[in-house]
């Protein structure tokens, strides 16, 4: 195997994990939040469950966007423009 062939490789295993990570980071900001949306607005358990639906059907909801728009204009093109803007 050729030294650009696996360079390559590892730059698209980072990148990869990049995007995971940001998927991951994005769910851990809205979990560590609750406490503090709980004592900001008074919030019971029922109020804190649909901030985070709130989060998650907006989260889908894009995701399904981000999918179709990566298959009409190129999933590499899509998935690096959706790195660089978050």
């Amino acid at each position: 195997m050729s030294t650009t062939h696996r360079s390559r490789k590892v730059i698209t295993l980072v990148v990869t994990c990049l995007g995971s990570f940001m998927v991951l980071l994005d769910t851990s900001i809205v979990v560590t939040a609750l406490p503090t949306i709980q004592s900001s607005f008074h919030a019971n358990l029922a109020d804190l469950q649909w901030a985070v639906d709130a989060f998650t059907l907006s989260f889908a909801a894009l995701m399904l966007t981000g999918g179709t728009l990566g298959d009409r204009f190129g999933r590499k093109r899509f998935f690096l423009l959706g790195l660089i803007l978050i």
